[in-house]
């Protein structure tokens, strides 16, 4: 897939106008269960692609870069985002302030999921000068410089969209925000798994979503106080 359709599917996925948010109606949730699994890459993954670091080695040479838009481990997938597209009801949104570092010149994480409304805490520990770039179509986009002496600033999402952001310094430096329109999402850490918890009773659709392999959904039951397992295959395009 290229960079343009990777933008544009996830324009397609998040980019939700507000009113979906007011639709989702936040409160406490009896008996609630949850949905738990794995998403996987189907085939033979590549091997993730080596960095040039060409600036401020110094800092950013410190340890070897490789791309993070595909990581694969024993055929599990990571950076993968797992939502339920068509939750109505269930618990509240909580939009706490979430952490996107910059440490040795590079985004942790890779790829960061939470409910709109939410403030991002972005780091700078390095003692370099850093400038994010966001590129939103729904939100406001920010491009902004953080000198070495501005070790933290925030930035709040209002919208549910998906957006991609880079260092304009630092060329190899690339990640992803994810703002949902309800709190029941989840980021696959190295071994692919995921889970997401207090979830009504009832019918749902989970999707997966991932900045290279576009997305996949399927139908998921969940039973009062009981965990339903999901488990996801995606392809290379």
């Amino acid at each position: 897939m290229t960079k343009f359709g990777s933008l544009v599917l996830s324009a397609a996925i998040f980019a939700l106008p507000v009113s979906g948010m007011a639709q989702y109606q936040g409160g406490d949730v009896k008996d609630g269960g949850s949905i738990s699994g794995t998403v996987k890459f189907k085939g033979t993954a590549p091997a993730p692609k080596k960095l040039d670091v060409g600036k401020d080695r110094e800092v950013c040479a410190k340890t070897p870069k490789v791309d993070q838009s595909l990581i694969v481990s024993n055929g599990n997938l990571a950076n993968a985002v797992v939502t339920i597209t068509d939750i109505k009801k269930g618990k509240k949104i909580e939009t706490k302030k979430v952490t996107l570092d910059q440490k040795g010149c590079e985004y942790s994480p890779h790829v960061l999921a939470f409910p709109a409304g939410t403030t991002v805490t972005i780091m700078n520990p390095d003692g370099v000068l850093h400038n994010v770039h966001s590129y939103s179509k729904v939100n406001s986009p920010f491009n902004m410089a953080q000198p070495k002496f501005k070790k933290s600033m925030d930035v709040k999402i209002d919208k549910p969209e998906v957006v991609e952001v880079k260092c304009d310094v630092h060329g190899w430096m690339h990640g992803w925000l994810v703002a949902t329109p309800t709190p029941y999402v989840a980021v696959t850490d190295k071994s692919g798994s995921f889970k997401l918890t207090d979830v009504p009773a009832g019918t749902y659709t989970v999707e997966v979503w991932h900045e290279k392999l576009g997305k996949n959904t399927q139908k998921v039951t969940v039973k009062a106080k009981e965990d339903a397992k999901a488990t996801f295959e995606l392809a290379s395009k």
